[in-house]
């Protein structure tokens, strides 16, 4: 069983460190904020959810169960969307320039704003 769950530890941190290098990765060479801002969101969140899932299984299989990698996981993915949420808002706000390649672009400008006025306004 201890061999069992060495390989489980391993393959969560192997999952995860990879996860968390190709979210670094990408928030160096993607071109803009908005892209950029992808990467470690999503990648990373990932990443580091199975790195401290490896730390779940490696403490309790050593009979030492601790809340605290749980609660810091709960944490994580509580916390990640919502700050990346704001970060885009903020950027919306400062109306940072975003390059032609980004996709959904078009939803998030002045225009977008006026025709959901108008529409509400026509209901």
């Amino acid at each position: 069983m201890q061999q069992f769950m060495e390989w489980v530890v391993v393959s969560f941190l192997l999952i995860g460190g990879t996860f968390v290098l190709i979210g670094s990765i990408g928030l160096m060479r993607m071109p803009d904020f908005f892209m950029r801002l992808h990467g470690p969101t999503k990648a990373t969140t990932v990443g580091m959810g199975g790195i401290l899932l490896s730390s779940i299984f490696f403490f309790s299989s050593q009979g030492n169960f601790s809340a605290h990698e749980l609660l810091i996981t709960i944490f994580l993915l509580i916390t990640a969307p919502i700050s990346a949420h704001m970060l885009i808002k903020a950027a919306i706000h400062h109306q940072l320039k975003a390059i032609d390649k980004t996709q959904g672009i078009e939803n998030i400008g002045d225009k977008a704003l006026v025709d959901k006025t108008d529409e509400n306004a026509e209901q």
